[in-house]
Parts: C-alpha cells; sequence; structure tokens
C-alpha cells in the first residue's frame, strides 16, 4: 500500500506519520507514503497554482495546468478527492480501498480546484463532513488513517477491527479500564463477573442505547436488519 499526498503543503502532513501506530507500519514497510507538489509543475514564471475564478466570486481557484501535469505521472494509482460537495466517506470505504495498491489524495486550497481537473482524474471523491477546512489536507489525512489501519497487520491486534463504530449499524458499546472505581465512578460490575455471554448482552444493549441518543438514524438500520 502506498499513499501520495498532492498538496501545496507536505509539511502539514508528515508529521503524523512520525509516532505511533503509523510510524511502526511505516517503519515495517505495511505501507509507504509520498508528497506531489503541483507547484513543481507550474509552467508560470512565478510557479503560480491559482487563478481568479471564472463568471467572478471571491478568492482564487486552484488552476488545472499544475494538476493536470502533475497527475498524468500516475498511470496506475487511484486517485481520491477531497471536497465538502461530495458522498460522505465511511467505514465501508476505508475497508473497500485498503485493498488498492497505491492510492493519490488530492488536497485543494483557496477556493477549491478547477472542476475540470477533478472531472478528467478522479475516481472517487469524498467528504469527511459538513462544513468547510482552510484546505484539504486534514480530509486527506482523516481518510489516510482510516484506511491504513485497515491494512493487514497495521493494528497489533486485527480483532479490534472487528468490534468499532460502524462495522455493524450500531455504535461501539462504552469501554472501561481499571480501577473499578474512580472519584466514586464505577464500572458496570457485570464488566468485572467474567461471563462473556452476559458481557456481550450488556455491550449489545449499550451500543443500542448509545445509538439511540446519538444516531438515530442507525438505529432504525439495525432494527430493520434485525
Amino acid at each position: 500500500m502506498r499513499f501520495t499526498f498532492m498538496t501545496l503543503f507536505p509539511q502539514l502532513i508528515e508529521g503524523y506519520f512520525q509516532d505511533s501506530i503509523l510510524k511502526r507500519a511505516v517503519e515495517r514497510e505495511l505501507f509507504s507514503y509520498d508528497f506531489c507538489n503541483p507547484r513543481d509543475f507550474s509552467t508560470s514564471r512565478h510557479k503560480k497554482v491559482d487563478d481568479t475564478a471564472a463568471g467572478g466570486g471571491a478568492g482564487m481557484l486552484m488552476n488545472p495546468q499544475p494538476l493536470f501535469d502533475a497527475l498524468d505521472t500516475f498511470k496506475d494509482a487511484h486517485i481520491v478527492f477531497t471536497t465538502p460537495v461530495a458522498k460522505p466517506f465511511v467505514q465501508n470505504d476505508a475497508k473497500r480501498l485498503a485493498k488498492k495498491e497505491h492510492i493519490v489524495f488530492v488536497s485543494g486550497r483557496y477556493e477549491g480546484i478547477d472542476e475540470r481537473v477533478i472531472e478528467q482524474y478522479a475516481d472517487e471523491v469524498f467528504s469527511i463532513g459538513d462544513y468547510v477546512l482552510t484546505g484539504g489536507e486534514l480530509a486527506s489525512l482523516v481518510m489516510s488513517d482510516a484506511v491504513a489501519r485497515n491494512v493487514q497487520g497495521v493494528l497489533g491486534n486485527s480483532e479490534s477491527l472487528d468490534v468499532e463504530s460502524f462495522e455493524t449499524s450500531l455504535l461501539e458499546a462504552p469501554s472501561f479500564t481499571k480501577p473499578a472505581n474512580f472519584k466514586n465512578l464505577s464500572t458496570p460490575s457485570e464488566y468485572l463477573k467474567g461471563n462473556h455471554s452476559k458481557i456481550a448482552a450488556l455491550k449489545n444493549a449499550l451500543s443500542i442505547a448509545k445509538t439511540k441518543y446519538f444516531r438515530p438514524g442507525q438505529l432504525l438500520q439495525y432494527k430493520t436488519r434485525a
């Protein structure tokens, strides 16, 4: 698995892979990452990558020439654009993309990217939420993290993937650790008794309660499937 981040600001991304689980995964060559800066492909005298929007409007857009030339260098990659005006990125997307050999995440800046670039090169376009960021780098990081942890071997315990939120229609049940009583706040007693069938039943009930409170629409999906 290889990630390429197409961005004007590689330094915003690189530090994320310098610690913890993802750093160890890179060291073990479970996946790799690199960068491609569109500015390096600009044919303008001053290496410009932006221009005014046709038809008027506030702000600047990333113009097509640098991005076209940069993306032409990736012949077999799966190219993903980040934009708030796209379908939501969900767990099933992360699992599916983890099977790709090479993903290029294209991060927009300014007021966005000339639509012709997206129409020409996008294999998929995703949004990570109904809000607007100053650039696509954070969205690219969110998606790459979600994808990477689904690559075989990245997580120390692959069973962790099976019990997480969004693997089913229910949110993950609350988790607790030691001590069993902390500042008069207790771990549910059933968690401490070692009866795995009762623990599973309680966790399922707590998942239903949590989903009902935070994501009632998902609870309806669960009941329909059940």
